[in-house]
């Protein structure tokens, strides 16, 4: 279990948020931290602990008013640490080049594979036409509804109708070098793990995969590396002494080391 560290931009600035609350409309989010430091610091100081494999989450869709000074934010972190870290947020075929251009190692992508409900492959395809699939993380970030974890979009506000299982790892896998997964109905609470998630994951480690949410003792990265069978990365956000919350970074990297 490898400890993946973070940067989340909402609003042109560093921030740990509830995830659930995220709203596009207003640029509404619950805040837990924000930072008076910008993303390259955070980016600085990951590269030299050595942590690889980061992610820099812009968390305003492109229509924002907010997402130029967001998207500068995150070219900040990637120049500061280039290749070291991923990127997420509004990544097309389009566009996906020029985040690897500018210095990210992987393009994190959601809603322009899942629309309309389902998985379009046609885009999923020209994504991996346009970088590669070495270059692709698929963010199956999901929520729970009627017993199952579905996979959503648009920053965790749109139910799809594609399941989190087995049978879809093994079908997406193909396609991209590493999944990432954010509970979103935990992410940013610091509440505890959603246990069913990571034993999915922990069963399934075919090719990389990074968990996110809810993680805000040391105990519950304990439960994750076993529940997990130890081949579950992890990120924590606002629990970590970093963005504010209790959590010692030195004790995540120890646990994770």
């Amino acid at each position: 279990m490898r400890f993946r560290p973070c940067i989340d931009i909402h609003n042109g600035k560093v921030k740990q948020i509830i995830g659930g609350s995220l709203r596009d409309e207003q640029d509404y989010a619950r805040e837990n931290f924000v930072s008076v430091k910008d993303a390259d610091y955070f980016a600085e100081k990951y590269r030299r602990d050595g942590l690889t494999g980061g992610h820099v989450i812009m968390l305003n869709p492109s229509s924002s008013p907010f997402y130029a000074e967001t998207r500068r934010q995150a070219l900040l972190a990637l120049a500061a640490y280039p290749n070291g870290l991923q990127v997420g947020g509004g990544i097309t075929a389009e566009n996906a080049a020029s985040f690897l251009d500018a210095g990210a190692s992987h393009v994190i992508v959601t809603s322009y594979v899942f629309r309309g409900g389902t998985i379009r492959y046609d885009n999923l395809e020209s994504l991996v036409r346009a970088i590669g699939k070495e270059h692709l993380v698929l963010d199956l970030s999901c929520r729970k509804k009627d017993g199952a974890y579905y996979i959503v979009t648009d920053r965790w506000q749109n139910f799809t109708q594609v399941c989190l299982s087995e049978q879809i790892l093994d079908e997406l896998s193909s396609y991209c070098d590493e999944f990432l997964i954010h509970a979103a109905d935990v992410e940013g609470k610091a509440s505890g793990i959603e246990q069913d998630v990571v034993r999915l994951l922990g069963s399934w480690g075919k090719i990389p995969v990074t968990y996110a949410g809810g993680v805000g003792r040391l105990e519950d990265l304990l439960t994750l590396k076993k529940e997990g069978k130890d081949a579950v990365d992890v990120t924590v956000g606002s629990a970590l002494d970093l963005f504010g919350g209790t959590l010692r970074y030195q004790d995540v990297l120890r646990i994770c080391s």
